[in-house]
């Protein structure tokens, strides 16, 4: 069961409301140990079980609370 790290860059993201709904809806999703948001630099970075969660669906939880992740 090895965990990933991944860093995904983020527009749109500009106060500390924008961080709580990012870290929320990510770290709701089964498999995600750690979600921290970096504002200043647009970067969410997501420590993952990829046996259980997808890249995709973590940048799909990102997207849904309306912010645009460059891929």
């Amino acid at each position: 069961m090895a965990k990933e790290i991944t860093d995904i860059a983020v527009e749109g993201m500009s106060c500390s409301h924008c961080e709580n709904s990012v870290k929320k809806a990510v770290g709701a999703l089964d498999g995600v140990d750690k979600v921290s948001v970096d504002l200043a630099n647009k970067k969410v970075t997501v420590e993952f079980d990829p046996e259980k969660v997808s890249g995709k669906a973590i940048m799909d939880a990102i997207e849904d609370q309306g912010y645009d992740v460059i891929k």
